[in-house]
């Protein structure tokens, strides 16, 4: 009799698949998307941390700014004060502060979107 030949066996390869996570896992996203209570503190948390911020920029401004009217009323003489100080000398300080609101704003949206998109936990599983 003659002998059959035998069956090869195959390695099928492929990308490695993500672990599944437990069945009750939602990520941050799908919260926000569904709009649970859980996405409503995440964006609500956002927005506190960017209200934080205008409110600090809103309170330097204010100490900035405010004292002005005192110092051009106790120097009546002073018209060079006053537009060296409106022309030039508050321009620098305004720009600086912008600047940093901003740098803080996108740093708080760049920490959000991380938080969101879960990026730590999905590159320990690759």
């Amino acid at each position: 009799m003659p002998q059959e030949p035998t069956e090869r066996r195959v390695v099928v390869t492929g990308p490695p698949r993500r672990t599944r996570r437990a069945p009750g896992y939602y990520r941050p996203r799908t919260e926000i998307d569904e709009q649970t209570t859980l996405g409503h503190t995440y964006v609500r948390s956002l927005m506190r941390t960017q209200l934080r911020a205008a409110l600090a920029v809103s309170a330097v401004l204010v100490l900035l700014v405010g004292p002005l009217p005192l110092l051009f009323v106790s120097t009546p003489d002073g018209r060079r004060l006053k537009w060296l100080v409106l022309g030039f000398g508050l321009y620098l300080p305004l720009v600086l502060l912008a600047r940093w609101y901003v740098r803080r704003a996108e740093r708080n949206e760049h920490d959000f979107v991380r938080l969101v998109e879960d990026e730590n936990l999905e590159g320990q599983d690759r």
